[in-house]
């Protein structure tokens, strides 16, 4: 199933997609946000199943919807160089362990939104992500067990501004200005995506494809890396974890090419059996 959130001017609402549509599936008696809808299951997503093959055409949402954040995550946990590529292109070394690091709660922002590069920065880059949902509280789950946790999947763009991001060995202050964690616009379950299989993961600036790469690529699977942050604390449902970037990030290029990102510029993260994460800049 492929859910998203979205609001048509009230309160925000839950759809699924079916039939070519956006259908509103709180209209049909289902939960308003994604958290309960998360919380619900496998039983409440059996039951939307059910609803949208008994679809008749009686709800689908407008054509002009505005989507909402993904979810409400407490914590939102990021994999750096997670793609033995990109660790390449950037000078650093392939990790042995996963490299975690975090954005802030006020980092998200829906597909579709402005995000604001702040002028004192000037070094802004993409970074391409397969983003994983946490479904089910995970603390010191083994790799194996892992899925069990997964909701399900998303796009996200890991902005950086990376003229701040190296000034210390903590990535953190180029990582989590506000907006600079993208996500959505839609959520498939984990039942209908395998991020392990050889899907197409890219990234367009001004509609020139900038990223190209496939989610089998990873370092480290999604279970592992849900499984490392796991060992170091606890993860809720809702939660979202950002899996790493393939090649092609401005930061990889020789020093006199990079043409930093910009106001203006609209980046597309598009992920094979998911959809496209659309994002206007402006200063």
């Amino acid at each position: 199933m492929k859910l998203c959130g979205f609001s048509d001017g009230g309160p925000p609402r839950v759809g699924a997609v079916a039939r070519g549509g956006v259908v509103d599936m709180t209209a049909l008696g289902f939960p308003s946000r994604a958290g309960d809808v998360i919380a619900g299951g496998a039983a409440l997503l059996e039951r939307m199943e059910s609803a949208l093959k008994a679809y008749d055409g009686a709800v689908r949402a407008p054509d002009n919807i505005e989507f909402v954040n993904v979810t409400a995550p407490g914590k939102i946990v990021c994999a750096g160089l997670n793609y033995k590529s990109h660790a390449e292109e950037t000078g650093g070394q392939t990790p042995k362990y996963p490299v975690l690091f975090s954005k802030f709660g006020d980092a998200l922002n829906p597909a579709g939104a402005p995000v604001t590069l702040p002028g004192w920065q000037r070094c802004y880059d993409y970074e391409a992500e397969l983003v994983v949902v946490v479904g089910a509280r995970a603390y010191n789950v083994s790799a194996e067990d892992a899925p069990e946790h997964i909701f399900g999947y998303t796009c996200g763009n890991d902005l950086s501004a990376r003229d701040c991001q190296f000034l210390s060995s903590q990535w953190l202050s180029g990582k989590s200005f506000p907006g600079f964690a993208p996500a959505g616009p839609f959520i498939v379950t984990a039942d209908t995506f395998d991020p392990s299989a050889d899907n197409e993961i890219v990234c367009r600036v001004n509609g020139e494809r900038v990223q190209s790469g496939v989610t089998s690529d990873m370092i480290f699977t999604c279970a592992e890396t849900l499984s490392a942050a796991s060992r170091c604390f606890p993860l809720n449902p809702g939660d979202l974890i950002f899996t790493g970037t393939p090649a092609g990030v401005i930061l990889g290029k020789p020093k006199g090419e990079r043409v930093w990102l910009k106001p203006g510029d609209i980046v597309e993260v598009t992920i094979e059996g998911i959809g496209t994460l659309v994002t206007p800049l402006c200063g």
